[in-house]
Parts: C-alpha cells; structure tokens; sequence
C-alpha cells in the first residue's frame, strides 16, 4: 500500500510539472488569434485565464492582455470609451517584465514585439498629427519605457526586404507616374518625424502628401483619410506612383507609394517609422502583407 501511494504522488508530481511545462491549448490560442488580428477576442480571453487558479503559474495571459489592449486602442471609438487602457496595458507590461519568466517570454517573442512597436510607432505619429497631445505623450511614455531593456531586433531587416537597390527601372514608367516616383526617390534617406512633413522630415502620410502635392496633387493629410478619398484600384491595376494602404487591425495605419511595375513583386517607398525614407518590398514582408489594406490613386 505504501509502495503504491508512493508512485501515485510520483505520478501526480510528474503529470503537475507536465502539465506546467508543456505546451498549453488555450495559451497557444492566444498567440494565433493576436497574430490573425482578432484582439478583442485576445483581450477576452485572456481575461478570463487570468480569473483561473490553474493558470497563475504563466504570465502568458498577462502578456497578450496587455499588447491587445495596446492594439485596441489604436481604434478611436475603442479609446473614446477605454482611455484607461493605456495606462492598464502600461501596468500589465510592468507585470510581464518583473515576472521570473518574463525576460524568456519576451525573447520568444520578439517578432511579435517588433511589430508592436512599429504599429505604435505609426499610431504615435498619427496621434500627433491630430493635435491630440494629451494622448500623444502618454503612448510615446508607454513605448519608451515598454522597449527599454529590451532587445528588439528589426524584424524588417531580417528579413532583409528593406535593402532594395535604389536604382530601380524606371525607363518603362512615363508621363506623371514617372515624376512622382522620380520625386520620391529623392527623398530615400530622409529621417522619420512624427508628424512631418517636408523634406527635413516625414511620417508615412507626410511623405505622400508632400510627393503628391509637389504635382499638383493636394492630399488629405491622415493616412486614414489619403485611402477615404482616392479613387480605389485593384491590384491588378495598381501601377507606379499609386497608393498602397495598410491596417493593422484598428483602421488605416500606414501608406506608401508604389513604384515596382505590374507584375513585379510590389515595392513601395515609404517613410520607416524606424529608418525613414526607404524602398521596401512588401511581397517579401510578412509584416507588411499581414497588414496590407488595398490601393487607390490620385493620378488621373
């Protein structure tokens, strides 16, 4: 009797540390549905494991409540009503970083974080441009201190999408299009300013306005309200000095410019919220294609 209750509670210990240690269904779940873009259900769902006794050995839930609520406010109406979220997802973050796992679940999960920050980077800058300042420092503060001590690696320069030569072939490009992606192209190198501008500086929206502007073209100044406006295109039909949007999730969050040629993969230059004006091919960009919205044009 002795001898069996011994191996019960060996059998008990072992299946507790498997159980532990093992991959988690529910865990995994939530991972999938962040990266499918359903935050909401992320945010839910973690709240709930986070009511459950059995799942206070990870901080997993904690860590996808907090970047979900951050991608959820990046939605007005979300934050109109949640403004609080902010400083919420700062606090949970906080509680990520201090745990004894968080510094491993943070490593394992730096492609996730990477896009995190460009999303928020994007988010900051069109905060800026609204004028709401408020709003404004409060999410520069949360991405300060959220990647501080924290190694982020570029995500897009492993993938190595953002070293496209320069001189690309503009020789089949005529008329306009071939003036606006000439004008672009002089711009490669310019730094990122959150709610820039001119030549000294530019966001994403920035950048196109200015290009286009320079072309008698007179664009609205958000990203949002670029894609409202133009005349939508398919991808079939989208040429070189076109517009290409992107939505990460919570509405229009980025443009750029196309300046590849129908049936080459699609490259964009764009303002960098990491590098500034650079030539990016978004075919190869697991970032950009997750994100990738639809097209539209001003030229006539």
């Amino acid at each position: 009797m002795q001898k069996f209750l011994g191996i019960h509670i060996v059998f008990i210990i072992l299946f507790w540390s498997f159980g532990v240690h093992a991959q988690n269904p529910k865990l995994d779940r939530l991972e999938m549905w962040y990266a499918q873009g359903h935050y909401q259900k992320v945010h839910r769902k973690a709240n709930k494991l986070l009511d459950l006794p059995e799942y206070d050995y990870s901080i997993v839930p904690t860590y996808y409540k907090s970047i979900s609520l951050i991608q959820l406010c990046q939605n007005d109406f979300w934050l109109e009503k949640h403004y609080n979220s902010i400083s919420v997802a700062g606090d949970l973050f906080q509680d990520v970083k201090v745990h004894p796992d968080g510094p491993k679940l943070l490593e394992a999960h730096v492609s996730e974080l990477s896009w995190l920050k460009k999303d928020m980077m994007q988010w900051a800058s069109d905060l800026k441009l609204k004028g709401d300042d408020e709003t404004f420092v409060k999410v520069q503060d949360l991405i300060d201190y959220m990647f501080s001590n924290v190694e982020i690696r570029d995500i897009v320069k492993e993938e190595n999408v953002d070293h496209v030569d320069s001189a690309i072939n503009t020789t089949n490009i005529k008329g306009i299009r071939a003036e606006i992606v000439s004008t672009a192209k002089k711009q490669l190198g310019v730094p990122y300013v959150w709610a820039g501008n001119t030549p000294d500086g530019f966001d994403c929206s920035g950048f196109t306005s200015y290009v286009m502007g320079e072309h008698g073209q007179s664009l609205p100044r958000r990203a949002s309200d670029q894609y409202d406006s133009a005349t939508k295109i398919k991808e079939k039909n989208v040429k070189p000095g076109d517009l290409v949007f992107f939505n990460n999730g919570s509405g229009i969050s980025h443009v750029g410019i196309v300046v590849s040629q129908p049936g080459e993969p699609l490259t964009m230059i764009h303002s960098s919220s990491s590098k500034g004006i650079i030539l990016t091919n978004v075919s190869a960009s697991e970032y950009w294609l997750k994100r990738l919205h639809g097209y539209g044009t001003y030229v006539k």
